[in-house]
């Protein structure tokens, strides 16, 4: 920042906005996530000691109104409902998928695959990047997964190493198009002489960079599996 606009603001008053602006919401990160690798609260409950520090946050902003909180509710309970109906359907799949055999018929597919339970997993991973172009990473997880999952739990394959896996496959369902979450935020915030090809050029290097992780998760597992054993989970 130039030094003038620098001098706009003293010390004292720049230590009060981080107070007041950054520390919040680093504390209430924390507080969701630390409660949880702590063995303090379930994700559930770290769930709601969120939306309780939201408030909080909310309210030393000096943001919070009975509006904010009733459009806040409101929108919750949308996307709530969306995600209980999603996986009512996919139960319903689910059930109708195992009556008609599907889950044999899966096996003896992958019983084809070259290179044992490793080509199955990367089998796995390929169709998770591809239904990350089309499709939102929850209905992958609710629908798509469990299809293939039967056959990764009786190969005994390390079902946190696994979900570890997938979870950093999904990244990339953020950024690449047509539904990338992350390109439509960067194109509501990217000025108007940056078009849309050059943010779908853009993303190409941080594909990539999710790719070599996945690659580094696995064939070094410990990458994945320290932490919950450190923790004990």
């Amino acid at each position: 920042m130039p030094q003038d606009e620098r001098d706009l603001i003293s010390a004292t008053e720049l230590a009060g906005k981080l107070l007041r602006v950054v520390l919040p919401p680093i504390a209430l990160v924390g507080a969701v996530l630390g409660s949880i690798i702590a063995g303090v609260a379930a994700p559930t409950e770290a769930a709601s000691m969120g939306a309780l520090g939201a408030i909080i946050v909310t309210a030393i902003g000096g943001r919070m109104s009975w509006a904010v909180l009733r459009d806040t509710t409101y929108a919750t309970t949308r996307i709530t409902a969306m995600m209980m109906f999603i996986l009512m359907c996919a139960q319903a799949f689910s059930l109708a998928f195992r009556g008609l055999q599907g889950e044999k018929l899966v096996q003896d597919f992958f019983a084809f695959l070259p290179g044992g339970t490793s080509g199955a997993i990367w089998f796995l991973m390929f169709i998770i990047f591809i239904l990350g172009f089309f499709i939102e990473w929850i209905e992958i997880s609710y629908i798509a997964v469990p299809i293939f999952l039967p056959i990764f739990i009786a190969a005994n394959v390390d079902m946190v190493w696994l979900a570890t896996l997938i979870c950093v496959n999904l990244q990339t369902s953020f950024l690449t198009p047509p539904f990338g979450w992350a390109l439509f935020f960067l194109r509501g915030v990217a000025p108007p002489e940056i078009t849309t090809g050059d943010i779908y050029r853009g993303i190409v290097p941080f594909v990539a960079m999710q790719i070599i992780a996945l690659v580094l998760c696995f064939f070094f597992p410990a990458l994945a599996l320290w932490l919950p054993k450190t923790i004990g989970w």
